[in-house]
């Protein structure tokens, strides 16, 4: 108690810290990048191609190129105006110093440099400094280059003219901090999707991406250049599917200073793929422009409709989800004063922003629908199609939900359920097979896990509608057992299981069975794999023991290293008994035959007094080995599904689970030699 007492009474004004210039970013990172690991690194880079972009936008850069140098160094550079170099009236420092050390430092808070900008969240470039081991800015300004340097945000002399320059442009190179980041690996692929979908959204940018890391005659080199802006974003969606229609609705205006762009088209899909941005911003979450668009949508295709004696007058109108099944849509707009949701602006809160996509949508799809007769009776076609669906899909869902109350059970009679009803602490595991499922329930804990057994593989609901879904008693007894329900009736908040967990076999069977669960969770169910619920379980692939001793191992690196152990024990044992000669060095090339012997008929081999068992399912281990390997929170490896890029995520699932063959036989094909453990 004295102890706190003097704490308190030395609690005074010296114990408060005022962090200034840049301190507070390299002090808590996360709080400006979202985090130091990977994504956070990357981030960096889309800052400062951000700076770009808002000089694209504002209409004054036409050229970025983003250079991937060696040693982890970044160089963008662009033909825009130049950051200004001028002293600043009132900090007496160059422009160009201030935007780089100070926080909320720019030509974007009100000062006429830009109607709109982006950002990650609007704290630029001065945290790209502040993160780097050291940064180089080079402007292009009147005719002369201006240069300034900086280490971990400090800058090292004034802003200077080295020579003179032709043109206008801003270069910034950057190497980030090992301090910082615990892990500096650049990926090309990530940088490539995040700049194609700029370019996309900046009609009319030459977006350039040029790898320099490695020394070959030529670097990989990629160039972006999308005159049609949106509608060429729509086509390389669609580029897998079957379209509706062959006409990309395309509509382009600027509103009481609120630009506007819409595109869409129709495909026989049976889901809807919107994406909608702000200022370039991605907004996974929507907002008030794709209610707008919505909004807008549904009201015009019903009166066309009516128009054209599509529907009766005794028909129902078609709602809001019968206009998004098939749809792939993507709304950009540019406002001057965003307001998002969250510090990472997943969703668009400006209200005046409805009403006038709403009015601009409503405009040029009137003109669309009169102008091009073939392709909107497309559309209304598949609209009505869905709404028919919708029906038959109600009549299924209430046939279920009347079926488990006549049953006196809500819970399927294939689940062995858990005891607790804490769904934070509960566990439900999706396991392939009755057999395995036997087992998993003899080694489970009952008190927070629960089992559930699939038989055989389940429906493969990319090429299903809802009311095929529910009647498929796989899918409708998981459903079931996890308590959420499912489309518009879907409540996470009646998730019965905090951990749902994939458990099938590791063979191609199981990874099939894998896929098609994932694809369900995806498809139907995206807040469950966004919240972080679902799980997949990674049994050993090798149980490998010499004696009483035994190890399990999940790769066969690790059963190589396991093996490689016992014959150094075995080689050290025979040194000191003097048997050395007749023992094989801890160097033998023993292992080498592992991966030959150990696909017998068992899946069983020895070598060296070692046996190296291969599991092909889980029915080969018994409930002790499941539970110590596979199940026990203590020991054992799960793997977290989580979505990085929505774009991406949704062009795979429709490769590997589409109507089209083409695709996934070329996917097959570019991949085939990459794929590990399997076993046909």
């Amino acid at each position: 108690m004295a102890d706190k007492e003097k704490q308190k009474q030395g609690y005074t004004s010296q114990q408060i810290q005022v962090l200034e210039g840049l301190e507070p970013v390299r002090k808590r990172p996360g709080m400006y990048i979202g985090g130091t690991g990977i994504e956070g690194l990357h981030h960096l880079v889309w800052e400062v191609v951000d700076n770009s972009i808002d000089e694209a936008m504002a209409g004054y850069c036409t050229e970025i190129n983003v250079h991937l140098l060696p040693d982890n160094i970044i160089k963008v550079t662009d033909n825009g105006r130049g950051i200004p170099v001028d002293t600043h009236p009132q900090f007496k420092v160059s422009a160009l110093e201030l935007v780089l050390t100070k926080l909320h430092a720019g030509g974007k808070f009100g000062g006429g440099g830009y109607k709109v900008s982006g950002g990650l969240h609007g704290v630029g470039v001065s945290v790209v400094n502040a993160l780097s081991e050291w940064v180089r800015a080079e402007v292009k300004r009147e005719g002369k280059l201006w240069v300034q340097e900086y280490k971990r945000g400090t800058p090292q002399s004034k802003v200077k003219a080295e020579g003179t320059a032709r043109g206008t442009g801003t270069t910034i190179i950057f190497k980030p901090d090992a301090q910082i980041f615990p892990e500096i690996a650049f990926n090309w692929q990530t940088i490539l999707d995040h700049l194609r979908q700029q370019a996309y959204l900046t009609k009319g940018i030459s977006l350039t991406v040029i790898d320099e890391r490695e020394k070959k005659a030529a670097p990989y080199r990629y160039g972006f250049y999308f005159e049609g802006g949106i509608a060429s974003f729509v086509r390389f969606l669609n580029h897998n599917k079957e379209k509706r229609h062959d006409s990309i609705f395309y509509a382009s205006k600027v509103q009481e200073n609120i630009g506007v762009e819409i595109a869409f088209q129709y495909t026989n899909e049976y889901k809807e793929t919107s994406h909608a941005f702000a200022n370039n911003i991605y907004n996974p979450e929507g907002g008030t422009h794709i209610m707008g668009f919505r909004t807008s949508l549904t009201r015009v295709v019903n009166a066309f409709a009516r128009k054209k004696n599509y529907l009766k007058e005794k028909d129902d109108n078609l709602t809001g989800e019968d206009m998004r099944e098939g749809l792939t849509v993507i709304v950009s707009i540019k406002v001057q004063d965003p307001q998002f949701e969250g510090q990472t602006k997943s969703k668009l809160g400006n209200p005046e922003v409805r009403a006038i996509v709403d009015a601009v949508f409503s405009e040029n799809f009137e003109i669309y629908m009169e102008e091009h007769p073939r392709d909107a009776e497309a559309i209304i076609s598949k609209c009505i199609l869905s709404a028919q669906a919708r029906a038959a899909a109600k009549a299924a869902r209430e046939t279920v939900l009347r079926k488990g109350a006549f049953e006196g059970l809500t819970l399927p009679g294939k689940l062995a359920d858990c005891s607790s009803r804490d769904a934070a602490e509960s566990e439900l595991y999706i396991v392939e097979g009755d057999s395995a499922g036997g087992t998993a329930k003899q080694g489970r804990n009952r008190e927070f896990q629960a089992i559930l057994p699939l038989r055989g593989k389940i429906l493969n609901v990319e090429r299903a509608r809802i009311d095929k879904i529910l009647i498929n008693e796989q899918v409708r007894n998981l459903i079931i057992a996890m308590g959420t329900n499912i489309g518009e009736q879907f409540e996470i908040e009646k998730l019965r299981y905090g951990r749902i967990i994939i458990m099938t076999d590791a063979d191609v069977d199981g990874a099939h069975i894998r896929t098609l669960l994932l694809t369900l969770f995806y498809r139907y169910f995206p807040t469950l794999i966004s919240s972080g619920h679902i799980y997949i379980a990674q049994p050993p692939l090798y149980r490998v023991s010499k004696g009483k001793e035994f190890h399990y191992a999940f790769t066969e690196e690790a059963r190589d290293q396991i093996v490689q152990g016992f014959l150094a024990k075995k080689a050290e044992t025979a040194a000191k008994s003097g048997k050395a000669d007749k023992a094989k060095p801890a160097d033998t090339d023993e292992t080498d035959a592992v991966e030959e012997e150990a696909e017998g008929d068992e899946g069983v081999t020895s070598i060296g007094g070692i046996t190296i068992q291969r599991y092909k399912g889980l029915g080969e281990m018994n409930a002790e080995q499941l539970w110590d390997t596979t199940m026990n929170p203590e020991t054992r490896l799960m793997k977290i599904v989580s979505i990085e890029d929505a774009t991406k995520a949704d062009q795979i699932f429709d490769i590997l689970m589409g109507a089209e063959v083409e695709p996934r036989k070329r996917f097959i094909q570019t991949h085939a030699k990459a794929v590990k453990n399997l076993d046909i």
